[in-house]
């Protein structure tokens, strides 16, 4: 049993290739967050070694938009880390772009396609109440 979650929440009406992008650019966010949630290296069976992954499980879950502007609001007044993919990022095709997009949403609301969390157990699942694992 681990004393932090990681959970990654995802607009339940993005297209599949929409999902997978978000998910994958938000777990990234977290590993860079908390780089202490990383486990050792890989190495196969030929002694080669391979990437780092998070040492615990991530859950994904899917969320409507009142989900995701919740789970952001739990997300600030708890200090979790967290990494967040707004509507407009698709737009972009670049890292600064998308830093540009991000600044520009509104604080409080942004259009969030997606959100990930890591952080004390009990707070991540306050967080992510509402919100269904992905099918």
């Amino acid at each position: 049993m681990f004393d932090t979650k990681v959970a990654i929440l995802v607009r339940d009406d993005l297209a599949v290739w929409q999902k997978l992008n978000v998910t994958a650019f938000l777990a990234t966010g977290i590993a860079g967050a908390v780089p202490e949630a990383m486990g050792e290296p890989y190495l196969d069976a030929a002694g080669r070694r391979h990437a780092r992954l998070l040492g615990q499980p991530m859950l994904i879950f899917a969320a409507t938009t009142e989900v995701l502007q919740r789970a952001w609001q739990q997300a600030i007044r708890r200090d979790l880390a967290r990494s967040a993919y707004v509507r407009t990022m698709f737009e972009t095709g670049h890292d600064a772009a998308n830093r540009e997009v991000f600044r520009s949403e509104p604080a409080d609301a942004p259009d969030l396609v997606g959100l990930a969390l890591h952080g004390p157990r009990k707070d991540v699942d306050k967080a992510t109440k509402g919100a269904a694992l992905h099918p």
